[in-house]
């Protein structure tokens, strides 16, 4: 069985499809032999991320579906035609029996593509709120799946149903004292972990900089800075005393160990794409998230929800200043934090990744072609 995958231009778009490729082997009937190429654009971090899973990867045209300016408009008008044309190629060529898109430009262009070769289209929604693409592709999908039921009333009726966010099987099995002995951390000591997105939080490291004597005070620190910051907040550890230096751990990127680390973790200083939907409950880690300010939306609208659930309190961008005296009160407050991580851990969804694997499957299956 030949299935495409799409979604891209950040993590959020391109771990959940990659836990769902991964849950596809397990759902896959008896016998079937199964082949997967992923769409994806060029310069987006689905490039690296594909790569490192072993899926074939193509890359085609592809742009925000609307812009600010007219020319901005006429040029991503253009790029789309473009990745339409690329797109109905691939598709000729590997004749997949389905697609699943989880947003993202390139899925847009390959979405029309599958729609105009009549291949029928799954749409899963990592975020709560749905981006202009996902609307767009919402139309031409069979069927789609959403992270919680507050996505269904913006979503087309009648096709939509509640999965939960696919995460990567490493978090179902990661564990506080796994992933402490993993990481060399202290067994008694408190752990703060520290991330932006995949690219890192400048606003997020300039505040863990500022901080840091502070931080290492109240507890070992684990910070995933991105590549952009690593070189400076690297002769910021350097310029600790070895006590400090031992006390703070600094990673540009972390592939592997990320699900450990936040197991490992007391509490979470993050920003709040998609994947704190699923990620903090799969590992129930307490978060104190500040949504992205120019993120459209998606990411204040993701906090909001975790902070109502109780799992997470929220932080604008401009109130980093205050974060150690809040991440302090929240570490020493044993009774909120078990409350917390109790109920980040009672919004997972183990088997959404499968739940959703099973709906491009039912799909395929259905397909004619």
């Amino acid at each position: 069985m030949r299935l495409a995958l799409s979604g891209g231009g950040t993590g959020g778009h391109v771990y959940p499809a990659l836990s769902i490729a991964a849950a596809l082997d397990d759902e896959l009937p008896q016998g079937d032999d199964l082949e997967l190429l992923y769409v994806g654009s060029e310069g987006g971090a689905e490039d690296a991320l594909v790569g490192r899973s072993g899926i074939s990867f193509a890359k085609i045209a592809s742009a925000p579906i609307r812009g600010r300016m007219p020319w901005q408009m006429a040029a991503s008008a253009a790029q789309i035609a473009l990745g339409v044309r690329q797109g109905r190629s691939l598709i000729d060529e590997f004749r997949p029996a389905a697609m699943l898109s989880t947003g993202g430009y390139a899925s847009f262009p390959l979405s029309l593509a599958a729609r105009t070769r009549r291949v029928p289209i799954a749409l899963y929604l990592p975020d709560l709120r749905p981006g202009w693409a996902v609307r767009a592709i919402a139309k031409l999908a069979k069927r789609i799946a959403v992270s919680a039921a507050e996505s269904l009333r913006q979503l087309p009726g009648g096709k939509t149903q509640v999965t939960g966010y696919p995460v990567r099987s490493e978090f179902w099995t990661a564990n506080r004292d796994g992933g402490r002995e993993r990481l060399g951390l202290n067994s008694e000591e408190k752990v703060l972990y520290v991330a932006g997105a995949s690219q890192g939080a400048h606003s997020i490291n300039r505040a863990v900089a500022a901080d840091i004597s502070g931080l290492l005070e109240l507890c070992e620190v684990v910070h995933l800075c991105g590549p952009a910051d690593e070189a400076w907040l690297q002769e910021v550890r350097d310029g600790l005393s070895d006590g400090q230096r031992e006390r703070y751990q600094l990673f540009g990127y972390m592939h592997e160990d990320t699900p450990w680390a936040m197991a490992a973790a007391d509490l979470a200083v993050c920003r709040s794409g998609a994947s704190v939907i699923g990620e903090l409950p799969a590992v129930g880690l307490p978060a104190v998230l500040v949504p992205y300010p120019h993120a459209g939306g998606h990411q204040r609208t993701n906090a909001h929800y975790m902070e109502i659930k109780g799992a997470a309190v929220v932080m604008d961008d401009d109130d980093l200043k205050t974060m150690l005296p809040v991440v302090g009160e929240l570490l020493y407050d044993e009774g909120r934090l078990r409350e917390m991580r109790e109920a980040s851990r009672k919004l997972a969804r183990p088997d959404a990744a499968s739940r959703i694997a099973r709906i491009l499957l039912d799909l395929a299956v259905e397909n004619p072609s």
